[in-house]
């Protein structure tokens, strides 16, 4: 049988994962959800033997059941291969007190690669699978990092446009170059005069626009969706935690059975949901550590059982955490109210109404497992500092936050559990931020000259995302308002 998907936000329109793929966002606003969490079929000590490739498989046959094996494998085979730097995919680094499980050694130099390498052939097999002729106009906000992943993924991928929007005060300096320079005759990148949620919000309204869906299909166009909140993404980043855990116990760090807890640096709420299903599918997980910085809005969720995104947005040294609403979180509340869509549905409109909405206390208790959690951009410094002063490891500024965090819950619980530390991104993507938090000061040197003496520092070689931004040319330059992003698209696709 099948695994279908069904909208968070109603009980009918039952989809197969190729078509909840290609639709990215379901009709009613709402995020597709497995209709049941799967189980593994294979024992940790089958899968410990296995590589990273092979996990993946194990892992995604389970969600993406319409999927032959062969399609399958080969989508798996050309996600990854020589992009990623190490042939490991996701190597498990023991630094300190936890075990960072790096997940920055693709081509864009951070996590969102282990999904969107991927997602590219997923749609394409998808399109082919549902008999799709219109092309594919892949449209995302950006905190800094999925945009660059999602470009690098699809550009020039025949069949697809890909239309990037991201907060244009809001990034770092690297992050932002990344996109501005990427190749490709079908990308296309707009800064925004906002924030993360302003473009993210204006994507989805384009998403649930009938009137711009209608002119787009005469034209030949639909939209998908590159964000987690596309369940193409989501599948991908289950796979690493479940790779992680048997890596451990392959490598005899544990037992077999052994739980382990999970610490992940949190913004959009898509990669600690991922842990979330890995724990569902039987992988030995004891706590997920929710860790947030200064837009804590996840963090006073947890301590609450109250959502409130009516507070100041604050522009931190982690800006792809930078977020007051976190879209996965919905797929969250669905599985904790007992799968009921309206309950749902009237959150997800109060909060569009007034900003905010409460959780019930039996919903709260199924949130047990959760530690919520925050770093400011001090104790973000504080942390980076401490790790390498101890050990010379050098973390990113978005890996600091868990790792502060992780380090608050140990003092404050006594847990000892051995830990993963999701790794999102390579120190270089922030490397004024992390250079500075070193050396405790600010520097007047250049991005680039602070990346050479990261490269001095760390002793870990810079890598090419990085070193081929030296001379590239800008090739995306527009810019708008808010307002404006619907007639931006408009003007790409000629509507």
């Amino acid at each position: 049988m099948d695994l279908m998907y069904k909208s968070t936000r109603s009980e009918e329109g039952f989809v197969t994962a190729s078509q909840a793929i290609l639709q990215g966002l379901a009709a009613d606003g709402g995020l597709f959800v497995p209709t049941e969490l799967p189980k593994l079929s294979l024992r940790m000590e089958q899968l410990c033997k296995m590589s990273y490739q092979e996990t993946a498989y194990e892992v995604m046959r389970l969600f993406l059941t319409d999927f032959t094996e062969e399609e399958l494998k080969s989508c798996i085979q050309n996600a990854y291969d020589s992009k990623f730097d190490t042939e490991e995919i996701a190597p498990l680094v023991k630094a300190g007190n936890a075990y960072y499980l790096e997940l920055f050694h693709g081509a864009t130099i951070a996590f969102k690669d282990m999904a969107l390498s991927i997602l590219p052939h997923l749609m394409t097999t998808a399109a082919k699978k549902n008999n799709s002729h219109e092309e594919i106009v892949i449209l995302t906000a950006t905190s800094g990092d999925t945009g660059k992943a999602a470009l690098a993924g699809f550009a020039d991928v025949s069949g697809t446009k890909i239309i990037v929007f991201y907060p244009k005060h809001g990034v770092s300096p690297i992050q932002e170059r990344q996109m501005v320079t990427q190749r490709g005759e079908n990308t296309f990148v707009i800064g925004i005069e906002g924030n993360f949620d302003d473009a993210q919000t204006g994507v989805k309204n384009m998403f649930g626009n009938e009137e711009l869906k209608e002119r787009m299909l005469k034209k030949g166009y639909r939209f998908s969706s590159a964000n987690s909140i596309n369940i193409g993404r989501l599948v991908p980043q289950v796979v690493y935690y479940v790779y992680a855990y048997a890596k451990l116990l392959g490598e005899g760090k544990i037992s077999d059975g052994e739980r382990i807890n999970v610490a992940v640096p949190t913004g959009n709420f898509g990669n600690i949901l991922a842990a979330y299903y890995a724990k569902h599918l039987g992988v030995p997980i004891g706590k997920l550590l929710c860790a947030s910085n200064e837009n804590k809005v996840l963090y006073d969720f947890f301590a609450t059982g109250r959502y409130d995104r009516n507070r100041d947005f604050i522009l931190t040294n982690s800006p792809s955490m930078d977020i007051l609403i976190s879209s996965n979180l919905e797929r969250l509340l669905y599985h904790i109210s007992g799968n009921r869509a309206a309950d749902t549905r009237a959150r997800m409109e109060q909060l569009k109404a007034e900003g905010c909405y409460e959780i019930t206390q039996e919903m709260r208790k199924q949130l047990a497992d959760f530690y919520g959690g925050t770093a400011d951009q001090k104790q973000t410094g504080e942390a980076i500092a401490s790790l390498y002063e101890q050990t010379g490891y050098v973390l990113d500024t978005h890996t600091a936050v868990a790792s502060y965090v992780y380090e608050q819950y140990r003092q404050q619980t006594g847990d000892q559990t051995k830990t993963v530390i999701a790794s999102t991104a390579s120190p270089y993507k922030f490397a004024r931020s992390v250079m500075e938090a070193i050396w405790g000061k600010p520097s007047e040197l250049s991005d680039m000259e602070l990346i050479d003496r990261l490269c001095e520092t760390s002793l870990v070689a810079i890598p090419n995302a990085v070193e081929e931004l030296r001379n590239a040319p800008i090739r995306h330059k527009k810019v708008c308002e808010t307002s404006a992003m619907q007639k931006e698209v408009e003007a790409i696709l000629e509507l």
